[in-house]
């Protein structure tokens, strides 16, 4: 299906939750996960209007980079290496997946601009996933307080990959408690506002439990290899 087809479902799909739940859909922002489709089928989520492009590894974000610029906002969702970041850091909106300190110190060390970044959490304590324990979190977003290139804009996390609901809603709600408890210390560095959590299989849910990004990849641009 063309990319403004699917488009039109999911944008009907985050209404109807947002109604649901009495939220505004406009809320949300949808980042189109471009990692594993071509550069002219970015360019095609691109004209169907999507606006915010993420992309896992810093090759394909470069790649991609080298046609779109910045007409995209570009959002930096994988496991982001100490020694990569230099090569994305200028180009990114935001960087989801801080998860460590020496990661912010080189972000911080690289950046010529307050930087977006979203702390990892490991929500639902899944040995294959990246991210800080929950109960871990807060005192890292403390420890980063003398970094001024970097605003922790909010939390991520992924959820396991299941169609068990309950089990989903479990481990967005804990995300958005955590990102209460942080936002009530009121801390400038740390506004924690964001929500970045749901992807193709969970965003619905996702939306009822207050994710404010989603990131879709499959359902919204396909995979081509």
């Amino acid at each position: 299906m063309k990319v403004a087809e699917n488009l039109e479902y999911i944008t009907q799909q985050i209404k109807n939750a947002c109604v649901r739940v009495n939220r505004a859909p406009e809320e949300v922002k949808l980042v189109a996960v471009t990692k594993y489709v071509s550069i002219e089928r970015a360019c095609e989520a691109l004209d169907a209007g999507i606006t915010n492009l993420g992309e896992n590894r810093d090759e394909g974000l470069l790649a991609k980079w080298e046609v779109l610029g910045d007409k995209p906002d570009w959002h930096f969702i994988g496991s982001l290496q100490t020694r990569k970041v230099k090569n994305i850091i200028d180009k990114v909106e935001y960087i989801h997946s801080l998860d460590r300190l020496s990661l912010a110190e080189e972000i911080n060390k690289r950046a010529n601009r307050k930087v977006k970044c979203l702390v990892q959490v490991n929500a639902a304590g899944e040995e294959s996933k990246h991210g800080l324990a929950p109960e871990e979190a807060i005192e890292f977003i403390k420890s980063l307080q003398p970094f001024e290139n970097i605003v922790v804009a909010g939390l991520m996390t992924m959820a396991p990959y299941t169609d068990d609901q309950k089990l989903l809603r479990s481990c967005f709600r804990k995300l958005a408690d955590l990102r209460n408890q942080i936002r009530e210390l009121e801390l400038d560095f740390a506004p924690c506002s964001e929500l970045s959590m749901g992807m193709s299989n969970d965003f619905v849910v996702a939306i009822e439990e207050g994710a404010t990004i989603i990131r879709i990849g499959t359902a919204l641009v396909g995979e081509e290899g």
